[in-house]
C-alpha cells in the first residue's frame, strides 16, 4: 500500500478547510480518491463539537468565530503557528477500529516531537499529546461510513494567547504549551508540516502492512 498523499495547504479560514474536508471525504468513499492527509494552519477559529454540553467555551464574549463540527470533544483553538492535519482515510481499509487510529495518531505526534528532543506522551483517560502535565496537540476526528475527517492541532508557535478565553479540551486548570515554546526558539511551521508528512507516511506504511480485515459494520 502506497503512502496517503500528502498535501500543505498554508493558511486557510475555516470554512473553506471545513468544504474541502467535505468534498474529499465523498470522493473518498466514491473510490475516487486515495488517502489523504492535508496539513495546513487556519485563521483564528474555536472549534467545537456537537454536543449540549459547551462550558468550555466560557461565559464571556469569545475574540474569535465559534464553528461547531462533527468530530469528538469540547472546544479547541486553531489560529495561525498551529499545524492543523486532517485525515481523510478509508478506515475499512486501513484499520476498522477508530479508537485505534485516535491512538495511532496520538504515536504519529509522539514520533514528531520526538524529531525535536522532545519526550511526550499520552495521558490515560485523556485524548491528546503531553509533555508531562502540559498539553502540546489536541485530537478530534469525525467518521462517515469508515472514511474519517478532522485530525490534530499540534501547538507549534510560541504565542498561545488564543486558549486563554475558553477551557481547552474541557480539561479545567490545563497548561497548554507548543513545540516553539519548548524548545526555546521559534520553529517555522512549513517545517514541521514537512516532518509529519514524513512520520505520519512511515507510519501510515507500518499499519497498512498488518493488513487487517476490512470491516462491514458501521462505526
Amino acid at each position: 500500500m502506497t503512502v496517503p498523499q500528502s498535501r500543505w495547504l498554508g493558511r486557510l479560514a475555516y470554512q473553506p478547510a471545513l468544504d474541502l474536508q467535505e468534498k474529499t471525504v465523498a470522493a473518498r468513499g466514491a473510490g475516487e480518491t486515495s488517502d489523504q492527509l492535508f496539513l495546513l494552519e487556519h485563521d483564528p477559529v474555536y472549534t467545537i463539537g456537537r454536543r449540549r454540553d459547551r462550558s468550555s467555551l466560557g461565559p464571556a464574549a469569545l475574540p474569535h468565530p465559534v464553528v461547531e463540527i462533527g468530530r469528538g470533544g469540547q472546544a479547541t483553538f486553531h489560529g495561525p503557528g498551529q499545524l492543523v492535519g486532517y485525515f481523510i482515510f478509508d478506515l475499512q481499509k486501513l484499520t476498522p477500529d477508530l479508537h485505534f487510529f485516535l491512538r495511532w495518531i496520538e504515536e504519529g505526534l509522539i514520533a514528531l516531537l520526538a524529531e525535536y528532543g522532545l519526550a511526550a506522551q499520552r495521558r490515560e483517560g485523556l485524548t491528546g499529546v503531553w509533555l508531562e502535565d502540559r498539553k502540546i496537540a489536541s485530537i478530534g476526528v469525525g467518521v462517515r461510513k469508515w472514511i474519517t475527517m478532522h485530525g490534530f492541532g499540534l501547538n507549534v508557535g510560541s504565542d498561545l494567547s488564543g486558549f486563554a478565553a475558553i477551557t481547552p479540551c474541557g480539561i479545567q486548570g490545563v497548561t497548554m504549551t507548543s513545540l516553539s515554546k519548548e524548545i526555546g526558539r521559534e520553529i517555522p511551521l512549513e517545517e514541521v508540516a514537512d516532518q509529519a508528512a514524513k512520520v505520519f507516511g512511515a507510519h501510515y506504511c507500518a499499519l497498512s502492512a498488518l493488513n487487517p480485515q476490512p470491516s462491514t459494520q458501521q462505526p
